[in-house]
């Protein structure tokens, strides 16, 4: 009763800290409630007799907008994808206070509405915006004094239209039906209608309004092709290739003269990224010297715009906009394919942050095994306010549970609602979850997540042989490719989310709920290896297909497999190639875990070979593009971002042993490098790790930030000596009495337990 009790009283208290008070109305300029691609305007003057102090913006909308204020733009896609659960919406908070001044001042939003579902967007119903202003305390609220008019210049293209997993469409602007500057202050707006308004939030259907919980976007200003100096003048009709630096989200822009009633089509090469149909915009001319800017984001390495011939062409730009961090993070080696195929990670990883952590092709959705591995992407190359895109897809996944406890993604979502159990155990276990918590020390995401995690695992049970009952789910998929050996694979997914339930419990004060996982966790662990081991590899009964090398790693990195078994898994990985990028990096990471860096490596540059010998800036989906790839063959899929992680954490061996960092190891293994370095941001401050090898020994040089402890292991094989800022410390085989060592090591380690600053060990040989 008392767990219970707790529980009703933590979901009130959330309730309560999360309950926003509203004056405004929700507007709109429409009365249909089934039209899509709705594009509306709204105005309005508000008299300030002071230039304010402080002035703050809430403003909520499905689907997306942008403000001015006084002419001046503001907010340029604001509003997120629909919603923090099935039923709400979400609002942004935007400082408003540099951009108002005493007197008279004009705001100005345009709003798009989709008006559908797709998977990564819950459709409303209801085209609507609502935004209220508190300057210095004194409330401007939206309602039916607002002027409201439907954008006559937006409209909707012809065929082809994104495909059907999108909820938006692609841009189509008639300059000849344009509406003049309607964001000026001196614009005449005396012919537009006043707003209909539509009820005081929360109400239907846009129900409880819940803040943004990542920043808005990072827009630079309008920028220069890299090729701009070859672009043509004069269009001659030909399609024109305009060069982005590598692959990011872009607006494109053109200043042109021409006549009225041209059609101009502006796409990237990504248009069919995936297979399907993506985003393009078009743009159809006015008489004259006229000037466009498509407001939504498109991705990909380059632009094509296609120009009707004779038009004169002033100037063809694009406008960056992205996700707002800043990459911190910091990988080099003496080895250049590993410096690159870092880098391409990281730019993979770039494309595919925005409204959530998603694929930018075809999707554009949270799928959470993606996640699970674009996590540590995230936190080892990204600043600190990249972790709140972390936070929004677990309070996402499990808010959006349903009522008979299954979890499920793409999420946000108002056209998929289909299990993937694989995936979901990925999610809430050692890799998703509690990977998350070990790095950010978020106790109170843990907190909320914990009561979906333990319904989700009360859905699964164990057969009579003391394994897994396969769970179909909605979606039977364990990874893209041929010979998937699913009892291997499945029974270590439960494995590690069992192990990450415990963890959790602990840590929520719910103790009773542990020896039923421990129960489930000791059967598989008495039988996994009783039933699936072979002698010299793992495969199921009944299996009947090449071995699968996907449950080898995972059996590794689990815990199941045992140090006896590592030789013949080992020669599992120098054999076997069934999996798919997404798999790949439990099977990398698994190698480091048995301590072969060098056959990690080797691995690692056999299996990215292509990928980064190509001129393409991101990772792709499967081992080729296209038909040659998986699921639609994208060349912009997170999922193959492992390594970027397993660089710093293996290579360079920075790991946390506390959440947050509040204690860290770093053991390198270096393998074949000569030298690497790794540096990234944590709530702890700046960590770096550094080794080099050197004439008979190797330096490790660590900086470790205030309030946090590290402990150094240097690989101990052949090592006479070890000095630690010039000072020995062990010789011959012992610490010395000024040592500060640290034991509980593997036995190929010598430890060292330091506090915050700059260190060298040089290990001699």
């Amino acid at each position: 009763m008392k767990k219970c009790y707790l529980t009703v009283i933590t979901f009130f208290l959330y309730l309560a800290l999360h309950a926003q008070v509203w004056q405004s109305q929700w507007l709109s300029a429409v009365e249909s409630k089934n039209d899509t691609n709705i594009w509306q305007v709204f105005r309005k003057n508000i008299n300030l007799t002071a230039t304010p102090q402080k002035a703050t913006a809430r403003i909520a909308v499905d689907s997306k907008y942008w403000l001015w204020i006084n002419g001046e733009l503001v907010v340029y896609e604001g509003g997120l994808k629909r919603g923090p659960d099935p039923n709400d919406t979400y609002f942004d908070v935007v400082d408003v206070s540099r951009f108002l001044k005493k007197g008279t001042n004009t705001l100005a939003i345009l709003s798009c509405y989709w008006g559908k579902d797709g998977y990564s967007h819950k459709n409303s119903g209801k085209a609507g915006l609502v935004a209220e202003i508190n300057a210095d305390g004194k409330i401007f609220v939206t309602d039916q004094s607002w002027k409201a008019l439907r954008h006559s210049a937006y409209g909707t293209t012809g065929d082809p239209h994104p495909n059907y997993r999108m909820p938006d469409d692609n841009i189509h602007f008639d300059a000849r039906k344009d509406i003049g500057n309607w964001i000026a202050s001196d614009y005449d707006d005396s012919s537009w209608r006043y707003a209909i308004a539509l009820g005081t939030p929360p109400s239907a259907p846009w129900n409880q309004l819940v803040e943004r919980p990542i920043p808005l976007w990072k827009v630079e200003e309008l920028t220069k092709y890299e090729n701009d100096a070859q672009l043509p003048k004069i269009s001659d009709g030909k399609p024109i290739i305009a060069n982005l630096p590598r692959n990011i989200t872009i607006s494109p822009y053109l200043k042109i003269k021409a006549p009225a009633g041209l059609t101009i089509d502006m796409r990237t090469d990504n248009y069919k990224g995936g297979s399907e149909y993506n985003y393009r915009s078009e743009y159809v001319t006015k008489e004259g010297v006229q000037e466009f800017e498509s407001l939504a984001y498109l991705n990909g390495h380059w632009m094509i715009y296609s120009i009707p011939a004779g038009v004169e062409i002033l100037e063809l730009r694009y406008r960056e906009t992205r996700y707002s961090t800043e990459f911190t993070g910091r990988f080099d080696s003496d080895d250049p394919f590993l410096n690159s195929l870092w880098i391409k990670c990281r730019n993979t990883m770039n494309v595919n942050m925005r409204d959530a952590i998603q694929d930018p092709d075809r999707e554009r959705a949270q799928w959470w095994g993606d996640v699970a591995i674009l996590l540590g992407e995230i936190l080892h190359s990204c600043d600190l306010k990249a972790h709140a895109l972390i936070k929004k897809a677990i309070l996402n996944l499990v808010d959006w549970q349903k009522p008979d406890g299954v979890l499920y993604s793409p999420v946000p979502s108002g056209s998929w609602d289909q299990e993937l159990p694989g995936q979901m155990l990925s999610s809430i276990g050692m890799h998703g979850f509690w990977y998350y918590y070990l790095y950010t020390g978020d106790l109170a995401t843990i907190q909320h997540a914990y009561p979906a995690v333990k319904r989700y695992l009360d859905l699964w049970q164990l057969g009579s042989d003391g394994l897994l009952v396969h769970r179909s789910g909605g979606w039977d998929w364990g990874d893209w490719g041929d010979n998937i050996d699913r009892p291997v694979m499945d029974n270590a997914l439960l494995y590690q989310a069992l192990e990450s339930a415990i963890n959790m419990a602990k840590l929520t004060g719910n103790e009773a709920d542990i020896p039923h996982y421990e129960s489930m966790r000791k059967s598989i662990s008495a039988n996994y290896n009783r039933i699936l081991w072979t002698g010299s590899e793992y495969r199921s009964p009944g299996y009947t297909g090449i071995t699968d090398d996907r449950g080898h790693g995972l059996a590794v990195l689990v815990g199941l497999a045992k140090p006896e078994q590592y030789p013949a898994i080992k020669k599992v990985f120098t054999q076997f190639f069934n999996a798919s990028p997404y798999m790949e990096k439990y099977i990398l990471e698994s190698i480091f875990r048995m301590g072969d860096p060098n056959a990690a490596l080797t691995r690692m540059k056999s299996r990215y070979q292509k990928m980064v010998e190509s001129p393409l800036s991101t990772l792709w989906e499967g081992w080729g593009i296209g038909a040659e790839g998986y699921g639609g063959g994208s060349y912009n899929h997170g999922w193959s971002g492992g390594p970027l992680t397993l660089l710093m954490e293996y290579v360079c061996g920075i790991a946390p042993l506390e959440p947050g960092f509040s204690r860290f190891q770093v053991m390198p293994q270096p393998g074949s490098l000569n030298r690497a370095s790794a540096s990234f941001e944590t709530v702890k401050g700046t960590i770096r790790s550094s080794f080099q090898k050197l004439p008979s020994a190797m330096e490790i040089k660590v900086t470790i930030p205030a309030s946090t402890r590290a402990v150094v292991g240097v690989p101990a094989s052949g090592v006479k000596s070890i000095k630690l800022n010039g000072i020995q410390v062990w010789k011959a085989g012992k610490y010395l009495k000024n040592a500060v060592s640290c034991t509980k090591l593997p036995a190929d380690r010598i430890g060292f337990e330091v506090a915050p600053g700059e260190w060298s060990f040089v290990a001699e040989y």
